[in-house]
């Protein structure tokens, strides 16, 4: 009957004549290396990153205290305001895969539920922005539902003329002000009346509060089922639904939660600048402003909407200032050459390029 022979061990001087080097006491071979060394680096790069994540949070709440220029804090209050909208548009595109061109549909949900509340009713502020939430929510729900019947182009295509039926509504109906918008009653400075006339730190902390929920909310998807499922869905929707995942259902929720943070979004913005119409807040430009500062900044990553906004919002603005007067659209030109720059070249957006750079 035959036997198969036992392995042998190979001896230190066998596997040193065959070229081979015994490894040290404590020291890995190549066949099975170490975990220490491919742990180590990983746990210092989360170290590094909660480092500069402690210091960029440092930096943005003693941001106002050391630029004290009204200019400098409103900008900045514009830069967490979009990185807000754009991270909310990265959780319905980014992570989900629906590219959607309408979102200033639940921004001006968001602006006209609050101040209709406020002028109408007497209703506070604070209760009108979380009032407003539900009703964008309704509207996401509504639109979705038919709308996810379609894909890719076809479902953009949809949201730009949902987004325009809604603009074209809102100018013609008078109940909500029509083409002349509505005014906000100014009343005296407050937390509770939502209005600050003598500083805009106030503002500046509220959005930031904002920005900082969003940005916890989307890092909380990232690493659940329900983040493991939108990317399934955003990868190859058949499969999904071929392994059970309900697509229909979780677009939906996708879109839901997207149009909660944009609708906060309008409300702040509304008691902001006290007067709101639809030109304002229902434009095709503010969707794709906030689509573009997602895609540029590294659509489908946390930080991208972020990076994309404080480099866009900023760079739009100086370009104004500087070429805006010359009546030639040049900032106009200057901006959209950098836009197709970033898009050609680095289709990942900034984000993608960091972390080309940091595999090197």
């Amino acid at each position: 009957m035959a036997t198969v022979d036992e392995p042998r061990a190979e001896s230190p001087a066998r596997r040193r004549q065959a070229g081979g080097r015994e490894p040290r006491r404590g020291q890995a071979s190549s066949h099975c290396p170490m975990a220490t060394g491919g742990v180590a680096a990983p746990a210092g790069r989360r170290r590094l990153a909660g480092v500069l994540l402690l210091l960029l949070c440092l930096a943005a709440l003693a941001f106002p205290w050391v630029f004290r220029l009204p200019y400098h804090r409103d900008l900045v209050i514009r830069v967490f305001l979009y990185a807000m909208l754009a991270q909310a548009w990265n959780i319905l595109a980014g992570y989900c895969g629906q590219i959607s061109l309408g979102h200033a549909v639940f921004f001006g949900t968001g602006a006209y539920a609050s101040t209709m509340l406020q002028m109408r009713w007497g209703w506070n502020p604070w209760v009108g922005l979380v009032a407003g939430i539900p009703v964008a929510v309704a509207l996401s729900l509504a639109i979705g539902s038919p709308c996810f019947r379609l894909r890719g182009h076809y479902f953009a295509i949809a949201t730009i003329a949902i987004g325009e039926i809604v603009q074209t509504l809102a100018i013609n109906w008078d109940f909500i002000g029509g083409a002349r918008g509505l005014t906000l009653p100014f009343q005296k400075d407050s937390l509770l009346a939502f209005q600050f006339h003598t500083s805009k730190y106030p503002y500046y902390y509220i959005v930031l509060a904002l920005l900082i929920l969003c940005l916890l909310v989307s890092w909380r998807i990232e690493g659940t089922r329900l983040g493991y499922y939108f990317r399934a869905i955003r990868e190859d929707p058949e499969a999904a639904q071929s392994v059970g995942i309900p697509i229909t259902r979780y677009k939906l929720i996708a879109m839901a939660i997207s149009a909660a943070f944009v609708s906060a979004g309008g409300s702040f913005y509304a008691q902001y600048v006290l007067y709101l119409d639809p030109d304002s807040v229902l434009p095709l430009s503010l969707s794709i402003l906030i689509c573009l500062l997602a895609v540029v900044g590294g659509v489908g990553t946390l930080w991208g909407p972020l990076v994309g906004a404080a480099l866009l919002i900023p760079l739009s603005e100086f370009t104004r200032i500087q070429f805006g007067g010359t009546g030639r659209a040049v900032d106009l030109l200057i901006y959209g050459a950098l836009l197709t720059l970033v898009a050609v070249f680095q289709p990942a957006g900034l984000v993608g390029l960091l972390r080309r750079w940091q595999r090197r």
